[in-house]
């Protein structure tokens, strides 16, 4: 019950934004399924003519469709740009499938018979399709647009990632911050949402031929259009910022930015993290969330917005793990503390941009690292039945490169076997995966410790002033009080959160500091 009246009041509190988000949605489903029933249809008529055609257009279509969601958005935005076209060309894509197939197959399944009796009567073959094979195939043809409408409905969550807006801004926003009342605000809304289209799509098939056509048509027009009107929530501005969920809604993010600078001026979308910097390097947004160690900052010639009013705290790299693994396995703790203070700030921007510019294997980057430190040695021979470590991580390069050099040292230094389970996702999945027991280890970050995971009053945050060792030791002891977690010595360097500017640009708009930022876009 307490979860029902915190979801009824938060969509009270974002009545307008649901408005917004669902009429979005709409547009974006609608949208791709009338583009996919203009090419489909057709297209399965022709198959039905042709039949020798059909594996190679369906298994094309079926590739499409297993194709990963996010992955496509991906590679469409250096193509398309950010907004509504990648998301709706993607929804177009996955909706093929189905129309193309049920088409194809309605059609061949009306009986001979029936189609020789029409030509008998004298009708022509245009006059066969449209008063025999068509009106026998419906119930097929339908299902497969019903079937279609439900996939995009689901999929089009995804257009959040890439600056087009839907109901998917709530869904990600809230397991970015682990919030399940903001999951709900969007998935229930899109479920129903799914109900419906089915729904308006098994009363349109009732009709007869001739109003079929009609109401269909009028259907499929007007919805996009209906949604059209908010598909790019791109406000007006000088610059336009692209943001990750995660960032929009921590307090060290954009809250807290906006508080301390008052970047009321900055209109934003929401971007996957994956796909920020892309947006950045292309020109589709002026401003992003980064991290200051960041090996895209050099290869895309990004600049970072100096942090003049210190808005943002430390974030100094610390593994965090279970007790019982050091109590089990003593031999670790030396092991571990190998690389205590041994990652400056340019080594890991160095490291990072082996990753995401030259695209080098993550352990291969390690290895190299550990080599020049004289920290490498070969992997002992494996011991059957060795107990597992389980290494975590979250999804960038900076962590996938973390977890394998700590995976280099246990397999050269111990019997221990290693698993990794790297991309877990955010901060809260890596977190809860290491609260129970799923993982025993993963590489967190002090600032993010104190305001993303134990949140404490602003008087605390105010108390530590910042100070490195102060905000280490107080997000020490409390994750011992509250989860009986551990977190060891620092790995040296500090992974702050940054503004980034395209570096070009800041320097034509004299931009160098956030507070800069701030009063060029008040002018």
């Amino acid at each position: 019950m307490e979860t029902l009246s915190a979801l009824f009041t938060f969509w009270h509190e974002q009545a307008g934004k649901l408005g917004e988000q669902t009429l979005q949605h709409i547009g974006l489903t609608a949208g791709s399924l009338l583009l996919g029933v203009l090419l489909g249809v057709p297209l399965g008529i022709w198959l039905s003519r042709r039949p020798r055609w059909a594996p190679a257009v369906l298994g094309l279509a079926g590739v499409l469709q297993t194709v990963p969601s996010i992955a496509l958005l991906g590679v469409l935005i250096p193509l398309l740009g950010i907004g509504w076209q990648p998301a709706i060309f993607a929804l177009f894509l996955y909706s093929l499938l189905p129309i193309i197939r049920n088409t194809f197959e309605g059609i061949r399944g009306v009986p001979p018979a029936v189609v020789e009796a029409a030509r008998g009567l004298g009708l022509t073959d245009g006059q066969v399709l449209r008063k025999v094979e068509l009106p026998l195939a419906l119930p097929v043809l339908m299902a497969g647009i019903r079937t279609a409408t439900v996939i995009n409905v689901g999929v089009a969550t995804l257009a959040a990632y890439v600056a087009a807006g839907g109901l998917g801004e709530f869904i990600f926003g809230g397991i970015a911050l682990n919030n399940p009342v903001m999951i709900l605000a969007g998935a229930l809304p899109a479920a129903g949402l799914a109900l419906v289209f089915d729904a308006l799509l098994g009363g349109v098939q009732k009709l007869s031929t001739r109003r079929l056509g009609q109401v269909g048509a009028a259907l499929l027009v007007s919805l996009p259009l209906l949604g059209g009107l908010y598909l790019l929530p791109r406000a007006t501005g000088k610059l336009l910022a692209g943001f990750s969920p995660e960032f929009v809604g921590r307090a060290d993010g954009l809250p807290g930015l906006t508080k301390a600078y008052g970047l009321t001026h900055l209109p934003n979308v929401v971007l996957a993290p994956t796909l920020v910097y892309e947006a950045a390097r292309n020109a589709h947004v002026d401003v992003i969330d980064g991290y200051s160690t960041d090996g895209r900052i050099r290869a895309y010639g990004l600049r970072v917005l100096r942090d003049d009013r210190r808005a943002f705290p430390p974030y100094f790299a610390v593994p965090v793990v279970r007790p019982a693994l050091l109590r089990e396995h003593p031999e670790l703790a030396p092991v571990l503390a190998k690389l205590d203070d041994q990652i400056s700030d340019s080594v890991m921007t160095n490291l990072n941009y082996q990753a995401d510019y030259l695209h080098q294997d993550p352990k291969a980057i390690a290895e190299a690292f550990l080599k020049r430190r004289g920290l490498w040695k070969a992997p002992r021979p494996a011991v059957a039945g060795a107990p597992v470590v389980r290494l975590g991580s979250k999804i960038f390069a900076e962590q996938y490169i973390l977890a394998e050099l700590y995976a280099n040292l246990i397999r050269g230094n111990t019997d221990l076997a290693v698993q990794t389970k790297t991309g877990l996702g955010g901060t809260t999945i890596c977190f809860e995966a290491l609260r129970h027991g799923e993982i025993d280890m993963y590489p967190e970050y002090t600032g993010t410790g104190l305001l993303v995971l134990l949140q404490p009053k602003p008087t605390v945050v105010d108390s530590l002033g910042g100070r490195p060792a102060a905000v280490l030791g107080y997000v020490r002891q409390e994750f011992r009080r509250r989860f009986g977690l551990e977190w060891l010595a620092p790995l040296g360097f500090n992974n702050t959160y940054a503004l980034l500017m395209r570096g070009q640009q800041a320097h034509e708009l004299g931009i160098v500091s956030v507070s800069d930022l701030g009063g060029y876009l008040q002018k």
